[in-house]
């Protein structure tokens, strides 16, 4: 039971995180998805670090703020629209260079944990 509180609080900073930027920074028609972009990469920076450092913390973080800021779905779909509206060398460098450097934040969060647990 304690897990799903941490969840469901991790969860709601995460949608509140994620509805802010994505107003913030709002998504226009053949434009860089910002918002998806940048929510996806720190997610999975965060993530990459929680997995090693914080046990304990997983619930919250990870599956509660983590799931609820980051987003695989929209990101999808902003492929798919970008492409469908003509702008398919953006749709496939958004899908290339967010692949990329979300591998490389998910391996930086991960080196960032075991940096600050060794003794």
């Amino acid at each position: 039971m304690r897990d799903a509180a941490a969840v469901m609080a991790g969860g709601a900073a995460g949608t509140l995180a994620r509805a802010g930027l994505a107003e913030a920074l709002p998504v226009h028609p053949g434009a860089w998805p910002w918002a998806t972009f940048a929510v996806n990469i720190v997610g999975t920076l965060i993530l990459g670090w929680v997995v090693v450092a914080r046990a304990q913390w997983r619930p919250l973080v990870g599956t509660g703020f983590c799931g609820a800021l980051t987003t695989f779905s929209t990101f999808q779909v902003q492929i798919v629209v970008l492409g469908d509206d003509g702008h398919v060398p953006l749709a496939a460098t958004y899908l290339a260079v967010s692949v990329v450097v979300g591998l490389a934040a998910a391996s930086l969060g991960r080196r960032l944990a075991t940096r600050s647990a060794a003794p």
